[in-house]
Order: C-alpha cells, then sequence, then structure tokens
C-alpha cells in the first residue's frame, strides 16, 4: 500500500549499511556488494523523486572508512566516480540537485573533480515540487562537521566580526554543511545496526528513527515504503504533549 501523499518526510537520510555482509553471504568479495549498493542508489533515488520526497541523504563514505583496507577504499572512490559520470545525464534530466556534506577536499582530486562538476551543472536545475535535492555525505562525520562550523565561528569571534551572545541554534546550524537543507525528518539505517554512526549528530536530534535488517542492496521500493509508512504512524511531539500537539 503507498503512503499516504499528505504525509510524506520532506527529507529522508539513510544509512546505507551492509553491502559488504550481503556479498559475504553469497560467497562474493565486499567489492561485489559495493557495486550491487550503487545500483540500489540509482533505484531508492528514482523512487524517492517518484513518492514526493524533496531532500534524499545518504551516507555513502564516512571519515571513519578510511581506515578498511587500502584496495576497498580504492574500489570504493573508484565507483563513486563512475557512477556520478554514469548518472550526470539521468540527474538532468530527472530533475536532481546534487549536494554535498563532509570534508570534500579529504577526497582524491579525480573525485572531487567529478563532484563539483556535476554540482555545478546539476545546480542549474529548477527545484520545483517534483525535484529531488540528493545530498551525498562524503569523507563526511557529524563530530568534525560540528568542529569546523565551531571553528568558523570561533575565528569570526576572535576577529570582533561577531559576538558570542550572537551565535543561537539557528546561527549556527547556518555554518554547518547542510545548511540551507530541512533537517531530516527520519533516518534509516538498513542492515540491522542500531546506531548513528556519527551521521548527523546535530540535524538528527529530532528525526525518526527506523532501522531494518536489510542489507542495503536489497533496499528498494517496499522497504522506503515501510519506513515512510512508519514516520507517518508516529506522532511528532518535539517536546510537547501529545495533547498539545493534537490541538495545534
Amino acid at each position: 500500500m503507498e503512503p499516504e501523499s499528505q504525509n510524506i518526510p520532506q527529507h529522508v537520510a539513510i544509512i546505507m549499511d551492509g553491502n559488504g555482509r550481503w556479498a559475504q553471504e553469497r560467497g562474493l568479495p565486499r567489492v561485489i556488494g559495493h557495486r550491487a549498493g550503487a545500483k540500489a542508489v540509482k533505484k531508492i533515488v528514482r523512487i524517492a523523486k517518484d513518492l514526493g520526497i524533496s531532500v534524499l541523504t545518504l551516507y555513502a563514505f564516512s571519515t571513519e572508512n578510511w581506515k578498511r583496507p587500502a584496495h576497498e577504499v580504492q574500489a570504493l572512490m573508484k565507483l563513486l566516480k563512475s557512477f556520478l559520470q554514469a548518472e550526470r545525464a539521468n540527474m538532468l534530466r530527472d530533475n536532481v540537485i546534487l549536494r554535498t556534506i563532509g570534508d570534500i577536499e579529504g577526497l582524491p582530486k579525480d573525485v572531487q573533480k567529478v563532484l563539483a562538476e556535476v554540482s555545478k551543472v546539476t545546480s542549474e536545475n529548477s527545484d520545483p515540487k517534483d525535484g529531488l535535492t540528493l545530498n551525498l555525505a562524503l569523507n563526511y562525520g557529524g563530530r568534525g562537521e560540528i568542529v569546523r562550523a565551531a571553528r568558523v565561528l570561533a575565528e569570526s569571534c576572535a576577529q570582533g566580526k561577531i559576538a558570542p551572545a550572537d551565535i543561537t541554534e539557528e546561527f549556527f546550524a547556518e555554518h554547518l554543511d547542510s545548511a540551507g537543507l530541512p533537517d531530516p525528518d527520519i533516518v534509516i539505517r538498513t542492515g540491522g545496526e542500531s546506531r548513528l554512526s556519527n551521521f548527523l549528530l546535530w540535524q538528527a536530534s529530532y528525526a525518526e528513527l527506523y532501522i531494518t535488517d536489510i542489507r542495503w542492496p536489497d533496499f528498494g521500493r517496499e522497504q522506503l515504503v515501510k519506513a515512510i509508512h512508519y514516520f507517518q504512524g508516529r506522532e511528532r511531539r518535539f517536546g510537547k504533549t501529545g495533547e498539545q500537539v493534537r490541538v495545534t
């Protein structure tokens, strides 16, 4: 059953976990799992747009992922580059705007170049109700993002450009990588683990959390619709009582 169209989450964030285990369960190299995961990304972008989701943030590569074997990291970077090159035309056709969060300068130069190019050309897409912003978290860690924002504000204070009292939650959020995007309504984690893994620590403060045992390569329309149904069944209070929410 399709979700209610009037209560679709505006921003869906996904921790795409389980590629390696998906491959190992099939007796395949982990890199095959990552390739299957890339195919799932292509699929889920189109499904999210079709369902009316406005922003889709995907945790593609964390700052901790550098600790993986060198050959696996190299394969992931190559896969990212080829994905962007292959999907560039589709993003333009489907009115998808590519954004990134994370320390992009820490990525290989050739990947940075392709990211910059695809981000630039897709930024020219209009953003009507049928558009989608695909926000890739690359070389990303929530703590690192918060520290980067704090450093910028500390320097502004030291230079006398702002006063400490000027730093409100809203002002601080404007200096995060995600500035200009709404906070996620729901964070989905595939693969069965139930932790945030340093993902959107600031932005996910009031997000609904949805955990599924499904490995990322097997995550499709049915699974996303289930997550949206879960979201639509939640009473989002934001600190209020249930009675206050129902009155408003």
